[in-house]
């Protein structure tokens, strides 16, 4: 399956050139998601902001990080992020057994009280939207205010990132 839109090849708009060199400086490379952006160059670099915020400049562990990204990519069933994040987990230090351990539901025992409590608030940010008390309690007692903001941030842009790979095909 294709992309439902065009990809725009890196170095063929001479206007773009900023914003892909920014891309490249960050990334290391225009990824196919990023080739798609391109064709609205604010939001390509509203988006290289944000996610490079959420991504390389929070306080949260990378493990912590890697786990919300991979979990959301398995609830939207956003395989392409999934795929391209697991490296990133590795990296972290997430086993392979919690990287599998991810797809399942319910929330497997392999991961302890702090690590169920982020999950469970990504698995209701994601699936419900509504976040009831009893889910945000065991996150408000074990993170900062900072904290709180930075994971919530992560689970939502996430979703976004999930939400726009699967409905322009990108990677599909």
């Amino acid at each position: 399956m294709s992309t439902r839109i065009a990809p725009v090849i890196p170095g063929t708009k001479a206007e773009l050139a900023l914003i892909e060199e920014k891309i490249l400086l960050e990334r290391g490379r225009i990824s196919p998601l990023y080739q798609i952006l391109l064709n609205a160059p604010e939001i390509a670099q509203g988006w290289e902001a944000l996610l490079t915020a959420i991504r390389n400049r929070n306080s949260l562990s990378p493990a912590i990080r890697e786990m919300i990204i991979l979990r959301v990519a398995v609830l939207n069933r956003a395989q392409y992020e999934y795929d391209a994040h697991v490296p990133h987990a590795i990296k972290a230090g997430l086993s392979n057994e919690k990287i599998v351990a991810l797809k399942q539901r319910p929330i497997s025992n392999l991961f302890d009280s702090h690590e169920s409590s982020v999950l469970n608030l990504t698995d209701v940010m994601t699936l419900d939207i509504h976040v009831p008390d009893e889910i945000f309690e065991p996150i408000k007692a074990q993170y900062n205010d900072q904290e709180i903001l930075e994971l919530v941030a992560t689970i939502a842009a996430y979703n976004m990132v999930s939400r726009l790979l699967n409905a322009l095909h990108i990677g599909h």
